[in-house]
């Protein structure tokens, strides 16, 4: 049995990988996600020694994977991306849409995820632009970022986009400042409606949807084969648009510090960290998730351990697939002259000092962030002595599912 201590998913990955090609068959982009998560800070992908000048401490220090789904490989690439986006945020309220996927369209996501997580993404995006730039709304250009995520607690595949946008926006004529009203009723800072959000979301995404059967886009295996036939296609449709698409709003942050506390936990986020694993034990992985659905308390799981991957596996994006996006006034092309814009029209001198507290912390906090300690007398005097380098091993080679496995059974969603 392996420790809560030391548990990763690379154990689990480990323990399973001679029944994955026989039992779920991953595709060849998931078997490389294996890989690097199995080989992240071992031998296998080398390292180098440091030596500590002042104890003469020495220790082993193996190189990650930089895999996007890997969890141990996150936080360097967030604390890099949050520092490039301090720069970004603005001195208003900020406000938290989240944007989901219906379970009746989910299924189609797995087999076609660089189309419908792409054209989700997109869907979210042009439906808070549109509202917003309707008069009988906000009546600005409004800009944000949206972040895709496609699990639930329990590792379920659940898409949807989160959306941070500032209170406000841009007028017609780009001459003013636009600031979101208060209610009436209750007082609160109020952004766009989430009904008619909700529906302008719906529309364009079916919308999208229908335009990528028409070119052929969309692929159909196994259980939703009979999807390929137009009105077998358009049938399941109905059934999406039958029902309210869901579209809720969180409430505001109140500073641009809060805003890039809150993004940091969603920006790199994969589908489960190694602190929510408990024990892995007789091929069972027993897990923390939190049950959102009913009182948000942290309840247990158990799952096996091949079923664990199968489900971890569902949440793989396709290669170069963009899951963090601007759009609006931050979108890439014009970010740097419509930020500028902006924050004179917020008044710079108010702007500057709100942003210099997360774009410049103090020197002394960055140099202890970046320089590593010896574990054994604390001294950041380290040196480094040889260099381990990268080494294939004999397994290197990502294996091949055999023929008579139906590689669309990792897509089939089971409870």
């Amino acid at each position: 049995m392996t420790t809560a201590a030391k548990l990763e998913v690379a154990d689990i990955i480990r323990g399973t990988e001679s029944q994955l090609a026989s039992r779920i068959a991953p595709s060849r982009e998931q078997w490389r996600v294996l890989r690097a998560i199995r080989q992240c800070r071992t031998a296998a992908l080398g390292g180098h020694v440091e030596r500590c000048s002042d104890c003469d401490h020495q220790r082993i220090a193996y190189n990650s994977c930089r895999n996007r789904h890997c969890p141990k490989c996150q936080a360097g690439a967030r604390a890099k991306w949050m520092e490039a986006r301090a720069s970004e945020l603005l001195p208003v309220p900020y406000f938290h849409i989240v944007f989901t996927m219906p379970s009746e369209l989910a299924p189609l996501a797995l087999q076609n995820r660089r189309v419908m997580y792409g054209l989700l993404m997109r869907a979210a995006g042009e439906t808070l632009k549109e509202v917003a730039a309707n008069p009988c709304h906000l009546g600005a250009d409004i800009g944000g970022l949206a972040v895709l995520h496609t699990w639930g607690q329990n590792l379920m595949h659940h898409p949807h986009v989160h959306c941070v946008v500032p209170a406000g926006g841009l007028s017609c004529e780009r001459t003013k400042w636009v600031n979101c009203q208060r209610s009436k009723k209750s007082g609160k800072l109020f952004f766009l409606p989430v009904r008619v959000l909700s529906r302008v979301f719906r529309g364009k995404f079916i919308a999208g949807l229908k335009l990528a059967f028409q070119r052929g886009e969309l692929e159909f295996h196994g259980r939703l084969s009979h999807l390929s036939d137009r009105h077998q296609f358009e049938t399941r449709l109905n059934m999406a648009v039958r029902q309210d698409w869901v579209v809720y709003a969180k409430r505001p942050f109140g500073s641009p510090e809060q805003v890039l506390k809150y993004l940091s936990r969603y920006t790199h986020r994969v589908a489960i960290a190694n602190n929510r694993l408990l024990s892995y034990a007789s091929g069972k992985v027993t897990f923390r998730w939190r049950n959102y659905a009913a009182d948000g308390t942290w309840r247990t799981m158990i799952l096996d351990d091949v079923e664990f991957v199968r489900r971890f596996l569902l949440h793989t994006l396709p290669t170069g697939f963009h899951r963090i996006r601007h759009f609006g006034f931050l979108a890439n092309r014009h970010r740097a002259e419509r930020l500028k814009q902006c924050r004179h029209l917020l008044s710079g001198s108010t702007c500057e000092a709100a942003l210099a507290k997360t774009t410049h912390p103090p020197a002394v906090e960055r140099e202890s962030n970046t320089r590593p300690e010896c574990v054994a007398c604390g001294s950041t005097r380290i040196v480094r002595i040889e260099i381990m380098p990268w080494r294939p091993t004999p397994h290197h080679r990502v294996p091949r599912p055999h023929f008579a496995i139906n590689r669309s059974q990792i897509y089939n969603d089971t409870s």
